[in-house]
């Protein structure tokens, strides 16, 4: 991936590749997937109100700015979400229990009729 990051940037890259919004813990994945489905920056604050409206401007600039190499980081990290979730959901005990959830969801709405 070709992001860079000058000095000033509302955005930085923690030590596992996820690329996040300065001073917060909140992916910039969230803030541009709200933005894109037309949230205004003033919108996405009020889900994230520790974050700077400055900031929540200035990181869809930047997206704004970038937006091959981010649509492309987007797209790759969701490629390792749907890879990391196919690979806990194949796991036999995550399946006896997701089974058992099932059961016990029938069996709760049979017992209401």
């Amino acid at each position: 991936m070709s992001i860079e990051f000058t000095p000033g940037n509302p955005l930085f890259e923690d030590r596992d590749g996820t690329i996040r919004l300065t001073g917060s813990r909140v992916p910039l994945d969230t803030v541009i997937y709200e933005f894109n489905q037309g949230a205004t920056p003033e919108q996405i604050q009020d889900s994230f109100p520790s974050i700077s409206l400055h900031t929540i401007y200035g990181a869809i600039a930047f997206y704004l700015e970038h937006q091959v190499a981010v649509d492309e980081y987007l797209r790759q990290r969701e490629q390792e979400a749907e890879e990391l979730r196919h690979k806990i959901e194949s796991r036999s005990e995550v399946a006896a229990f997701r089974e058992r959830l099932r059961r016990r969801q029938a069996e709760l709405l049979s017992s209401r009729t």
